[in-house]
């Protein structure tokens, strides 16, 4: 299968200039284009940052071919009834051009900006348990009812629907065996940073073979579950491996990363829009010469 490249832009611009992003990425020939769905996010925190969805809405506006979405969406701040309604109207707006990449979320500023107490890794995994399956109702159905623990919805209604059918897709980011076991049973595709636990003194060889261990538990997980696992793609979101920057510096370090990675089944990688002065600077001209040459080399 030939790999797909996307990109991720964070939403960092004033849409007078965060405009000409999304439609570069588009001229550029990505797959897929998608954001960051945070209320603030790490060294970003103090300075600007809008909202996932109005950006994406405008991006739908500003495009015709690209993909979009968000990479990704968590219950921190969310409730399925109104995220639901959200994206329903933002896949009519973009003509089905929508793909809804949703995880369980962190224990980052999103965390306790609603003035909560962080939730412990358990209690987020409870709670994404039932927000997907509730997500994928109301996406599907006309009319939901359905009482929760933490998610209900009363005679909630998403007339007419998604233009994609039976819904948008769902990319669901997960390592751990309750999501990797709801993205089988709900995703179209499966998202993944690699093991975070290797970023700071891990090596790119253990990378791989960390992330060739959670492709085979995904497929394990699809087979528990009765699903066929070649029917979900396998997204790398690049940029939080032991690599960091170091496959963006040239067309050839990029072709060599993926590469490697292709081999393991993934089926796209994500890489970041170039950011001055981050975790995400890289140089432009590479950044473009990436996007439009390296899946031609890749074959």
């Amino acid at each position: 299968m030939t790999l797909r490249l996307s990109t991720v832009i964070l939403p960092t611009d004033r849409w007078a200039e965060g405009k000409k992003k999304w439609q570069r990425a588009e001229e550029l020939g990505f797959h897929a284009a998608y954001t960051y769905d945070h209320l603030s996010w790490r060294t970003f925190r103090d300075g600007p940052w809008f909202g996932a969805l109005p950006t994406l809405t405008a991006a739908a506006t500003a495009t015709e071919r690209l993909r979009l979405g968000t990479l990704v969406t968590s219950p921190n701040f969310r409730h399925p009834v109104a995220l639901a309604k959200e994206l329903m109207s933002l896949d009519d707006i973009s003509g089905g051009r929508v793909t809804l990449g949703i995880g369980a979320g962190g224990s980052g500023f999103d965390a306790t900006a609603l003035g909560q107490e962080p939730w412990t890794p358990k209690e987020r995994a409870d709670r994404f348990a039932e927000f997907v399956p509730l997500l994928d109702r109301l996406l599907t159905e006309g009319t939901v009812t359905q009482p929760g623990t933490f998610y209900s919805a009363d005679e909630a209604r998403n007339i007419p629907g998604c233009v994609q059918r039976p819904r948008l897709p769902f990319a669901v980011a997960a390592t751990g065996p309750r999501g990797l076991r709801l993205a089988a049973r709900h995703g179209q595709a499966w998202v993944t940073t690699g093991d975070p636990k290797l970023y700071e003194e891990g090596t790119p060889e253990q990378s791989r073979a960390a992330l060739a261990g959670q492709v085979e538990r995904l497929g394990k997980a699809c087979a528990e579950t009765g699903r066929d696992a070649s029917e979900l793609d396998r997204i790398l979101l690049h940029g939080f491996t032991p690599d960091r920057n170091a496959p963006l510096e040239s067309l050839d370090a990029f072709v060599d990363f993926a590469g490697r990675h292709q081999e393991l089944g993934f089926t796209e990688i994500v890489i970041h829009w170039p950011v001055p002065d981050s975790d995400f600077a890289v140089d432009q001209a590479v950044f473009e010469e990436i996007a439009t040459e390296a899946v031609a080399q890749l074959g």
